[in-house]
């Protein structure tokens, strides 16, 4: 018998799940590193910092927007899909941080903004132009109704109509954020095939993967009918701020439509041409996520995972939370896997948002370590870095001046990443940068804390270490959750390991019953607890348990 060919040989050694319970870390660029001194941060910038990234233990690095764009949104208003906007670089400097990152043994994931473009994009500017142009069936076009009128009720995550006048075509055009980010027209298959190519450009570069941005909104509705009233007592406000009428609508019509599931396979089908490449979706709906997160993963010909808002809200996060929402997973998403996170760069970060100590934010951490699914950690979030107070006159997020002073906007948690105390701008760069560094950052930067065992950075290497190290926590199913007061526990099992989990989401000690079995102690490095001899859990206030099954 021949021996295997080399190529084909090292083809079947890779992981096509390595996502799977992975840890991802998110870097939003123009604040992680500047390299060249504008204030901005930018592709090489990240490159310097590839070996601290990989010093955390994460498995990959998802990256917000750097491509071709006028910065509206900040990136994710996309001027041209196939090149480096010159703010962060060029597309040399993106090979050269792929490279690096696989050098370290970091996967690379890139943010994809499929549901809209720029109103710059060279796709608009020709449709726009006339109504029989070549493109002009690309965007999402409408006529007034007679009274001149939007031709229905849809309203943008950013305020106001999701509607704009057009006078050269005298139409509207969709909008379901910015004025300048037109919605794309999926229900025409030559965009579709515009945008698996740029797809395409981005895997052929080394790309391992894609956090696809608002994966519901990519269809709207072909009859273009109202949305209808959401009543007050089910509205939610964990897309778009309280204040915003936006949260007064059921988006029946104008996103969640059925023929995203078959874009969706034709985008998994592409991704099934390079080995072990994923996608995790943006599921951007307040009523449905869940529902939706089921729908778009079930089965393995949609996307991998979805990334679940469900730990992005202002509620807090108590033992009986955690519980529902893992069951309502189950029910919704059986055979699903979701994508957790806690902070991201569009809310509050958590230790803020929840009034966490840093007792607190320890065994949140830890619990996030131990829970069933894929896991996002957001840029000086394992520095425990609280929100930034970023006065009105240095705002820079549309969003925020909009909704001023009820809602403050992203920009706190946008701001410029520390990595040491020396300087007033934290090392992030030596101009002046796009946002103010944090005053209250510097003394948590990345260099201080390296220097303190009990420091968070520290923490949070060992939580993941801890994770990676064992089967059950990556990759196992879960089961048994109980929410006695403010004590959640359950079980994570994968083939013959079992380890009990336990946390005491309170600053007031507590104790719960062990569940039957010969168990033994684990994870002390996390300041887990034994069982004490009459098989009951003693927790001290924030005290998490770890017991593996013998």
């Amino acid at each position: 018998m021949s021996e295997m060919d080399p190529k084909l040989q090292a083809s079947t050694a890779i992981d096509k799940d390595w996502w799977r319970g992975a840890v991802i870390y998110q870097i939003y660029p123009r604040s992680f590193q500047d390299s060249n001194g504008d204030g901005v941060g930018d592709l090489l910038g990240i490159v310097s910092r590839i070996p601290y990234i990989a010093s955390l233990g994460v498995d990959a690095i998802w990256i917000s927007p750097f491509f071709t764009s006028p910065m509206k949104d900040f990136g994710y208003d996309v001027s041209d899909y196939c090149d480096v906007d010159p703010m962060f670089g060029q597309l040399s400097d993106f090979d050269v941080l792929v490279n690096t990152a696989h050098s370290h043994g970091l996967k690379v994931m890139i943010d994809l903004v499929l549901s809209h473009t720029s109103d710059q994009h060279a796709w608009f500017q020709e449709s726009r132009g006339s109504r029989d142009n070549d493109k002009s069936d690309w965007y999402v076009w409408a006529d007034p109704k007679p009274d001149g009128t939007p031709p229905n009720n849809w309203l943008s995550i950013f305020g106001g109509s999701a509607w704009q006048w057009n006078a050269r075509r005298e139409q509207y055009y969709l909008h379901n954020f910015l004025v300048s980010q037109p919605d794309l027209n999926f229900h025409n298959p030559d965009v579709q095939d515009a945008l698996l190519d740029a797809t395409r450009f981005w895997l052929d570069r080394g790309v391992d993967g894609f956090r696809l941005d608002t994966i519901n909104f990519y269809f709207a509705d072909k009859q273009l009918r109202d949305n209808p009233a959401l009543p007050p007592e089910k509205r939610n406000a964990s897309i778009a701020p309280s204040v915003n009428p936006y949260n007064h609508q059921e988006h029946l019509y104008s996103k969640n439509q059925p023929e995203n599931l078959e874009f969706l396979k034709r985008f998994r089908a592409l991704l099934d041409e390079y080995p072990a490449s994923t996608c995790v979706g943006e599921v951007g709906d307040a009523q449905r996520g869940l529902e939706l997160l089921g729908e778009y993963t079930e089965g393995d010909d949609l996307v991998h995972m979805c990334y679940a808002f469900e730990f992005l809200s202002a509620e807090p996060l108590t033992a009986q939370r955690v519980m529902d929402t893992m069951g309502s997973l189950d029910n919704s998403a059986p055979d699903g896997w979701a994508c957790w996170a806690f902070s991201n760069h569009d809310v509050i970060r958590h230790t803020t948002r929840w009034n966490l100590t840093p007792a607190a934010h320890r065994c949140y951490t830890t619990m996030m370590s131990a829970l069933r699914g894929s896991l996002c950690i957001y840029q000086g979030e394992e520095l425990g870095l609280p929100e930034a107070d970023v006065a009105f006159e240095d705002l820079q997020d549309p969003y925020g001046i909009e909704f001023w002073p009820d809602f403050k906007g992203r920009d706190g948690c946008r701001t410029p990443m520390v990595w040491e105390p020396s300087n007033q701008n934290g090392g992030f760069t030596t101009g002046a940068p796009w946002l103010p560094v944090s005053h209250d950052h510097l003394m948590r930067s990345a260099e201080t804390q390296e220097q303190d065992p009990a420091a968070p950075l520290h923490h949070y290497r060992r939580a993941l270490a801890f994770r990676r190290t064992h089967p059950a926590l990556m990759k196992g199913a879960h089961s048994g959750f109980r929410a006695e007061g403010d004590v959640l526990s359950f079980k994570r099992s994968h083939e013959d390991q079992t380890i009990f989990c336990a946390f005491n989401l309170s600053d007031t000690p507590s104790t719960v019953d062990m569940p039957t079995g010969d168990w033994v102690a684990i994870g002390a490095e996390l300041g887990s607890t034994g069982a004490a001899a009459d098989g009951k859990l003693h927790l001290g206030p924030w005290q998490p348990c770890f017991a593996l099954q013998r």
